[in-house]
């Protein structure tokens, strides 16, 4: 294709910035780094966490306590409450018999059960731990209690909307700085917010803070094991805080159970006191103060020890100032916009093709944040808790693939190493079922130890991640170092997924038992086989296992080439696919996963697109939207690309659907219990690549007329 101007990557990235005068529930904005992430509020802080609600699912049986969306959290921070007793997974077992054989799976076990209180412990340790809460309090002028209940010897208060005024903040996309300005008593104050990119280190500056009568409170929770909620206020003695003087600073020491990690915290302009069991405050000295904290661990207990990254390690001093955290993110951001790929729809008229450029810059803020870390990321990232904290595999291609997608495969790689250290588990839980190779999980946390639950054991769409992962690092990188050290993954994964697959008369098959990626047939697991996506994902996956044996000069395995070539083809009823192979055939609710197959897959010569153009057809007909997640419409324009239709590919990104929604913070909202959704917007951006990569080859990847303009865009799956 002809080539066009280079495309003014500031201009695009900064007018995109989010800029909010009003206090929005649903849209904060976060600072961080992959590893740490921190959610502020129109103050720059954490000042007013009861405005930013994230409520309890109902059919969870957790305390009605809601979270907040403006969390402190970080990939290494975890954490589990003492059981009355020790339990064991066997007690949440149930087996299944597979060829004459009984395979046992950590299924959730029902109230009421002998292995129910198990379950209930497994389900809910280790669980992610909001790290501490720093927010402005006001300074009362009198020694007298305000009767608010938030005082500490009536002298500070927490602060109200009410208290507020000319409220003004701008997320700086381009420095990964939050610029928060307000008034409060009439002073007009301004607040500088970021967090280093290597250092778990958050940077705060505070213009006229003595002036305006606000002080730095920082408050410690214990660990919660809500669905929903990362901190426990209610339990001040499970937990211990001391602070000690040192290093021109002070450190706090925190103790939850097994779990310990350390916050350092360097002041220019205030002084710390200690005025609590679980409160230090910041008094300032004078109007100007400079705040850096930064959180460390030495990984005892639940706490992940990440040593191999700087600031990781249980550092005892906290070097620099807030505004050499200023520079380094602003360099970091800097270096972040400029490389990688680029797309601009500023020239379109057609009106979807602003916002659709607003959602893809700033999924690529919120995953860079929230995403980038070294462990799979949780479907609610840095931000809060959602299913305690815990990441599932099945949804680590959404949070990540398109990082090599748009050219910055080194924010996937930490990530995708992970599974060399849980290689471990996964060929245990192959060989406990009687398989080789390497079985992956669906949910976990720190500890290598699968959750029990009647759908997540059962679902096998994860086992292929890894390997289109590894894949497009390959791709992108072409580092035969990485292909090595990533080897061992990818052939364990292959052995898995070729001894899991079973020879019938018409080809090698899948389940039961088996859920696939459209949960919605969990009830049916027992009987389940064949669902259309996995079926090609298993062919594509064994086929790219076995290029990666040549790539490294061993000889193809015969058996992962005859299960990926004898395949069965999916089932075909009234010129669609369905959903499985059995009643109901198709249920036509949650995920129309089988468009997976000829959109998340490449052609795999499994899928007639005519028949795939019918089932995405049937799809739109009368689908349930309302029981859809984020991710069901990126998967659609992928599909739609695939087949040829950009037009179908720009309706789906843009969907009025309730589940596709993309707040002013760019995080995708799900529901009141679920604020954001990060596969949605890792999503977005997968479909986005594949639409700019057709493009560029020379195919549809968007809708004629369209004035698309693309830079760095490598070649993709």
């Amino acid at each position: 294709m002809p080539s066009s101007p280079a495309i003014d990557r500031r201009a695009l990235v900064r007018r995109h910035h989010v800029e909010q005068t009003t206090l929005d529930p649903r849209s904060p904005v976060t600072v961080g780094n992959g590893e740490l992430g921190f959610t502020v509020d129109l103050t720059g802080l954490q000042s007013m966490p009861g405005e930013y609600p994230v409520h309890r699912r109902g059919h969870e049986p957790d305390r009605d306590v809601p979270g907040t969306l403006l969390g402190t959290q970080s990939q290494w921070a975890w954490h589990s409450i003492a059981g009355e007793r020790e339990y064991s997974l066997e007690e949440t077992t149930r087996r299944y018999e597979v060829d004459g054989r009984l395979v046992p799976y950590v299924e959730e076990s029902p109230r009421g059960t002998p292995g129910y209180d198990a379950n209930r412990w497994f389900r809910a340790n280790p669980h992610r731990l909001d790290l501490g809460r720093v927010g402005f309090v006001a300074v009362s002028d009198d020694d007298g209690d305000d009767g608010d209940g938030d005082s500490d010897g009536g002298r500070l208060a927490a602060l109200r909307p009410g208290d507020l005024a000319d409220t003004r903040q701008v997320l700086d996309l381009w420095s990964g700085t939050v610029d928060s300005a307000f008034s409060h008593r009439g002073v007009p104050v301004r607040v500088l917010t970021a967090v280093h990119p290597t250092r778990d280190r958050i940077g705060v500056t505070v213009a006229s803070a003595r002036a305006a009568g606000l002080a730095i409170a920082v408050d410690f929770p214990y660990g919660s094991s809500d669905w929903h909620n990362a901190a426990d206020w209610d339990s001040p003695g499970a937990h211990t805080t001391t602070v000690t003087a040192a290093g021109g600073g002070w450190v706090v020491e925190r103790t939850l159970d097994d779990s310990t990690y350390r916050v350092h915290v360097v002041a220019t302009g205030a002084e710390l006191e200690h005025v609590a069991p679980h409160r230090v405050v910041l008094r300032p000295t004078a109007d100007d103060v400079d705040v850096v904290v930064e959180l460390t661990t030495d990984g005892q207990g639940d706490m992940v020890a990440l040593t191999s990254r700087a600031g990781h390690a249980d550092t005892a001093t906290t070097a620099g100032d807030a505004r050499e955290v200023h520079r380094a993110s602003a360099a970091h951001w800097q270096r972040f916009w400029e490389s990688g790929a680029a797309l601009e729809l500023a020239g379109t008229d057609d009106p979807r093709a602003r916002e659709l450029e607003r959602r893809v810059v700033l999924s690529q803020y919120v995953t860079a944040v929230n995403s980038a870390g070294s462990l799979p990321p949780q479907e609610t990232g840095l931000v809060c808790n959602s299913w305690r904290g815990k990441f599932h595999l099945e949804m680590h291609w959404w949070h990540a693939a398109h990082f090599p997608m748009w050219g910055r495969p080194e924010l996937l790689e930490p990530s995708l190493g992970w599974y060399r250290h849980a290689l471990p588990l996964a060929r245990d839980t192959a060989r406990a079922q009687g398989y080789a190779g390497a079985r992956w999980p669906k949910q976990l946390g720190s500890v290598l130890r699968e959750t029990p639950s009647s759908i997540g054991v059962h679902l096998v769409w994860q086992q292929p991640h890894v390997v289109y992962l590894s894949e497009l690092v390959h791709r992108v990188t072409g580092d035969d170092a990485f292909l090595r050290e990533q080897a061992e993954v990818v052939f364990a994964s292959a052995e898995f997924m070729a001894d899991f697959a079973q020879a019938g008369p018409d080809g090698f098959t899948l389940g039961p038992p088996l859920v696939p990626a459209q949960e919605s047939y969990a009830g049916e697991r027992a009987r389940l086989s064949n669902p259309p996506f996995e079926l090609a994902y298993w062919r594509w996956a064994l086929r790219t296992a076995n290029a990666w044996r040549e790539r490294l000069g061993l000889e193809p395995e015969e058996r992962w080439a005859a299960v990926a070539e004898g395949m069965t083809a999916p089932h075909v009823r009234d010129g669609v696919y369905t959903g499985v192979d059995v009643e109901p055939f198709t249920i036509r609710t949650d995920h129309p996963s089988m468009l997976g197959a000829l959109g998340i897959v490449p052609d795999v010569g499994l899928i007639d697109a005519d028949v795939m153009r019918a089932t995405y057809l049937d799809v739109l007909r009368d689908w349930d939207w309302s029981s859809t997640w984020g991710w069901d419409y990126p998967m659609m324009a992928m599909t739609a690309t695939r087949i040829g239709e950009p037009g179908w590919a720009v309706d789906a990104l843009m969907d009025v659907a309730g589940k596709n929604v993309v707040l002013p913070n760019g995080h995708n909202h799900q529901t009141d219990s679920l604020p954001l959704y990060l596969p949605g917007n890792g999503g977005l951006l997968a479909a986005v690549a594949l639409m700019a990569r057709t493009h560029l080859d020379g195919g549809a990847g968007f809708p004629s007329g369209w004035d698309v303009r693309l830079e760095g865009f490598p070649a993709t799956v």
